[in-house]
């Protein structure tokens, strides 16, 4: 009869492997939705929406298995901190893949006529917070807060372009009105990516919760 302490790692483990799977899905639905602006492609968009159903599988699947080992396994300390974040972090990676729907369903708006603007500063926030989302995953297996520290510092550059874009775009809109059609969709969109990066920074602090015992918020 196998040891319960390896049972419960291997129940761990897999939870650990369904919260990565659920990550690669969420990134790749946000790599979709840029695509879907970037190159006008309605048909892209209404696949990657579509996907958000297996986004949304995999927050249920994961809240059974946590609930599953709360109920058989009894965790406590750390262990309990583990499945708790694991939840949580779940509920976040969801939000990034509901923000990619947003931005896909604001690409179809968009695709109707060419943009006034090159797209400069969006693709470099979606590259930054893709980024983000993957140190903080691998930062929550691998329980490596010196990864964790360096994705809440991604943050702030994602806020430094947000609040960049936005300025840039308010001043488009009032030097001419024709634009602010426009100009209000891409708004739209960097607040989305600022929304995901934050609740990527909310998985670096339940990372920092299951190592230390402490929740508090790191990004300042």
């Amino acid at each position: 009869m196998p040891h319960p302490r390896r049972v419960f790692d291997r129940q761990l483990a897999k939870l650990d492997e369904d919260l990565l799977a659920m990550g690669r899905e969420a990134e790749a639905m946000l790599g979709d939705a840029l695509k879907a602006l970037e190159e006008r492609d309605i048909a892209l968009a209404d696949e990657t929406i579509a996907r958000d159903d297996v986004v949304d599988k995999y927050r249920f699947d994961i809240e059974m298995r946590a609930m599953e080992i709360i109920a058989t396994q009894q965790p406590a300390a750390r262990d309990l901190r583990r499945v708790f974040a694991a939840l949580s972090i779940a509920s976040d990676v969801e939000r990034v893949g509901d923000y990619s729907v947003d931005i896909c369903k604001t690409a179809k708006r968009l695709a109707e006529k060419p943009l006034f603007k090159p797209l400069v500063d969006i693709p470099r926030m979606e590259r930054i917070v893709v980024q983000m989302l993957r140190d903080s995953l691998e930062g929550f297996v691998s329980r490596d807060l010196a990864i964790i520290e360096k994705m809440i510092n991604d943050d702030d550059e994602v806020d430094h372009l947000y609040r960049y874009l936005h300025d840039e775009l308010c001043d488009f809109m009032k030097k001419d009105p024709e634009l602010v059609d426009q100009a209000v969709q891409l708004l739209l969109i960097s607040r989305y990516l600022e929304r995901i990066a934050d609740h990527i920074t909310n998985i670096g602090e339940r990372v920092f919760y299951v190592e230390t015992g402490e929740l508090k918020e790191l990004h300042q």
